[in-house]
């Protein structure tokens, strides 16, 4: 029958002592007394049924038995160490939460969040994606983003950018777009649209209440597919304004429509208000940068 696995206070007596080949620096090290150091090496040696030091007036002197131990017990330490380092905090780190829409989070902060890092260097960011708002309820979020009516995001909330609906495409179609005809236009695409929104395509009367054929749960969703050619997107300009901004899809020539749903922002009271600050003026002069292609 295997002997049971000694104490790790044993093992990292052990360890300290084979380095420094002194119980006195070992203790220092670790914090504890000589004496406490020297019991926990003879407990492991009792164990082993092994002497692991060779031990005199002027220093220790390992055993063979301790040179092929030294190796392991070192690398497993090492590992252990690892393995809960990424639990203890980091004070000295400064950390900022988000929790965001999808939307938000694909198609305006990934493709810039790098900006943001090189001005804050020493800032860690977790971003925690949500689409509905009890998906909220369980962040414990420095800032959320989320999209809804006023009613829904809470008293406080701040609109991003003025909510408006813009019918996008790919280039292709908005060259074979006619303003003066567009139920002819549109008579052979896609209307792909988001659900949750009180405006919908048969807002557009020259439509004649025509509705989506494609509903998506993310304005990002409706934008990549509006990208891919599925069809042309009824969606919110804050999302679509970086593709827009770089030519992957283009406003069709039909007029943008005001939305009761919106894009808001909570700032919870924290104790990193300046680095809050930081990103929600970040994050507005990105937003500035696309909305001109949008309007």
């Amino acid at each position: 029958m295997p002997k049971s696995l000694p104490p790790l206070t044993w093992f990292r007596a052990f360890d300290a002592a084979a380095r420094h080949l002194s119980f006195t620096q070992a203790a220092n090290e670790l914090g504890l007394t000589q004496s406490a150091i020297s019991q926990h090496v003879r407990a492991l040696e009792d164990h082993l049924s092994t002497p692991l030091f060779i031990r005199s007036h002027r220093a220790l002197q390992l055993t063979d038995a301790a040179r092929l131990l030294v190796p392991d017990v070192a690398a497993s330490l090492a590992r252990l160490t690892r393995a809960t380092a990424r639990f203890v905090p980091q004070s000295a780190q400064m950390r900022l939460t988000l929790a965001t829409s999808v939307s938000v989070a694909q198609h305006l902060i990934a493709p810039n969040l790098h900006d943001f890092q090189t001005r804050h260097p020493d800032v860690t960011i977790q971003i925690v994606t949500a689409i509905w708002p009890d998906d909220f309820a369980s962040t414990n979020a420095d800032i959320e983003i989320r999209f809804g009516t006023r009613d829904v995001v809470g008293q406080g909330a701040r609109l991003l950018q003025p909510s408006l609906l813009h019918a996008v495409g790919t280039p292709s179609l908005n060259t074979r777009f006619e303003p003066s005809d567009p139920r002819r236009s549109l008579s052979d695409q896609k209307l792909i649209q988001p659900v949750g929104l009180s405006t919908s395509w048969n807002t557009y009367a020259a439509l004649d209440g025509r509705e989506a054929d494609v509903f998506v749960d993310t304005h990002g969703l409706a934008v990549d597919l509006a990208i891919g050619g599925a069809g042309i997107a009824l969606t919110h300009s804050l999302i679509s304004g970086p593709a827009l901004r770089d030519g992957r899809l283009v406003a069709l020539p039909l007029p943008a429509l005001p939305a009761e749903e919106g894009y808001y922002l909570h700032q919870k009271p924290a104790t990193n208000q300046l680095l809050q600050e930081a990103f929600i003026d970040w994050l507005a002069k990105i937003i500035v940068k696309n909305q001109s292609l949008t309007t």
